[in-house]
């Protein structure tokens, strides 16, 4: 795949042009101020009392109520939570969707699984960073930026692509560089790496370790330590080179018995499985599974939050921490 880089876009584009973005989280905030620092007018829509308001205004931003924002805007770029935004888009942006105008997300969640379905005389994207909103103001105030993808859904106007590139330069993203997809592919991906590695898998594999250790009756310290501590020092090496890097780095005994053992945890079946959790991503399953959940009450979901937060780890890693806060 080809990575745009920024000699591929012009921010000029969607200069004169108004972007609402919609929410001020953390991905709402950083890049509604990233856009903003690079000369392009962006108002921001909340729901009336939102305490998410005078931050916003604090930064300089004209805050409006959501309906309001979307009809004042050329370019709506929804940053709600995924399970948010379908009742928003019929009650504050639908309304407001006139020809010509722009619908953009950062994530293709709604769009993929039709909980949205725009009008078919707008435009269409998406401009989505690979990191957390923080990383990715970060690196923008440090001159780079994080990677990015774009996609392009609808192209009524002939220049979506043109709108995408312009945001992504605005973000910074075409620092680092963006690669084109679908939205099937950012949002089917993005699901299963936060299931089954990033958020899921990591955090099992963490918890497991580490019950392992103090089940056999050593220190809930040390193996908060083994297990979770020196996780963000592998993953480190990692990111800065790759599997091979880190092996490099480790010592021959931590190498031969990572590389002889780690297939007797993440075996042939873990793989099997990951395939299921791929499928139930692909069909839409775990996507109405949550919107279900949500609409629900979140009862399920609050109960894994009390759990996990609740566990030793969580009470042991809080007191560790600590330890290392400067007086």
């Amino acid at each position: 795949m080809k990575f745009l880089k920024d000699k591929d876009a012009d921010v000029n584009s969607v200069k004169g042009k108004t972007i609402a973005v919609i929410g001020y989280g953390a991905q709402g905030a950083a890049q509604a101020m990233c856009m903003k620092d690079s000369g392009l007018n962006v108002i921001i829509g909340l729901r009336q009392g939102s305490e998410k308001w005078k931050t916003a205004e604090q930064y300089g931003f004209e805050v409006l109520e959501t309906a309001k924002a979307a009809e004042k805007a050329d370019i709506i770029h929804v940053l709600m939570p995924d399970e948010k935004q379908a009742d928003a888009f019929e009650n504050d942006i639908k309304p407001h969707l006139t020809k010509g105008k722009t619908l953009s997300f950062s994530h293709g969640f709604n769009i993929c699984y039709k909980f949205i379905v725009p009008p078919t005389d707008i435009d269409v994207i998406m401009v989505a960073p690979k990191a957390p909103g923080t990383e990715e103001r970060k690196q923008f105030l440090q001159g780079f930026g994080v990677p990015g993808l774009i996609s392009i859904r609808q192209d009524v106007s002939g220049n979506a692509k043109k709108t995408a590139l312009a945001m992504a330069k605005a973000c910074g993203f075409t620092r680092a560089g963006v690669i084109e997809c679908t939205f099937e592919q950012e949002t089917f991906e993005d699901l299963f790496g936060e299931q089954a590695v990033l958020c899921g898998g990591l955090s099992e594999l963490i918890t497991t370790g580490f019950e392992t250790l103090v089940e056999a009756g050593y220190p809930a310290e040390m193996a908060y330590f083994e297990c979770l501590h020196e996780t963000k020092l592998i993953v480190d090496l990692i990111y800065e080179g790759g599997m091979t890097h880190m092996w490099d780095v480790v010592s021959n005994t931590a190498e031969y018995g990572g590389r002889t053992r780690g297939k007797a945890i993440i075996d042939p079946e873990v793989k099997q499985r990951m395939k299921k959790l791929l499928a139930d991503v692909e069909s839409g399953k775990f996507a109405n599974e949550w919107i279900a959940e949500y609409k629900s009450g979140l009862k399920n979901f609050k109960k894994l939050r009390e759990e996990q937060n609740n566990h030793e780890i969580e009470i042991v890693g809080k007191e560790i921490r600590d330890l290392f806060k400067k007086e």
